[in-house]
């Protein structure tokens, strides 16, 4: 048996340690995945360091060049490394998280179906039976009064209309004498009129005188 197994299987014989709730695991898997992040900026400034370094050295000194880039390589290999246990527990935070989701959703679904059967129980179908055909019957009790409320009275209604007409063209009449009473003729002038000018003899009559006398 490998190292690691021994490590792993030792340190799972403790059967008194409580299982870490989903909260806690997700806090410590982003506990971890920042702690990576920030290593893995590390290395990579670590990296162009060397190669800058290596640059630096070039032909001049062989041997620094060389270690500078050794370095790098290392430095590289560590980075990869952190890569992929990045990606592992990216993979094993998402599948706790949408476990953590499916409980959730299972345990409050399992509540709502108990609060469900709960107010089911003090449910009986006859009396809901009984109870929708009583509203049914008010609802059409309430359709004939507001039926009966919406038609024309008819209390009172028979009358003769040529009594109707003739009284409407009596009133007529009464209003057009109030019209014609409120109408002022002018005033009748109380001085006597002039006096009308003595008529001239005519020309014809004079001759026809003058003629008689001689």
């Amino acid at each position: 048996m490998s190292k690691l197994g021994k490590f792993f299987k030792g340190g799972g014989s403790s059967k008194s340690r409580a299982a870490p709730s989903p909260q806690e695991a997700l806090a410590r898997l982003r506990e971890t995945e920042e702690m990576l992040s920030k290593k893995q900026e590390y290395l990579e400034n670590r990296i162009q360091r060397e190669l800058a370094l290596a640059k630096k050295h070039g032909t001049q000194n062989k041997r620094a060049a060389l270690q500078a880039l050794k370095r790098k390589k290392r430095f590289e290999k560590q980075l990869t490394q952190i890569d992929g246990t990045l990606s592992t527990i990216e993979f094993q935070r998402e599948a706790l998280e949408n476990s953590h989701t499916n409980t959730e959703v299972l345990r409050n679904m399992g509540f709502a179906a108990k609060a469900m059967k709960a107010v089911h129980e003090n449910m009986d179908l006859n009396k809901i039976d009984d109870l929708m055909q009583e509203i049914t019957e008010q609802q059409d009790i309430a359709q004939e009064i507001s039926e009966a409320f919406s038609q024309r009275a008819g209390f009172g209604d028979d009358f003769d209309e040529d009594e109707l007409m003739a009284e409407l063209e009596e009133l007529e009449q009464e209003e057009l004498n109030k019209k014609m009473t409120n109408i002022h003729l002018p005033n009748v002038p109380s001085s006597s009129l002039p006096a009308q000018p003595a008529r001239m003899p005519s020309r014809t009559s004079g001759m026809s005188s003058a003629a008689h006398r001689s």
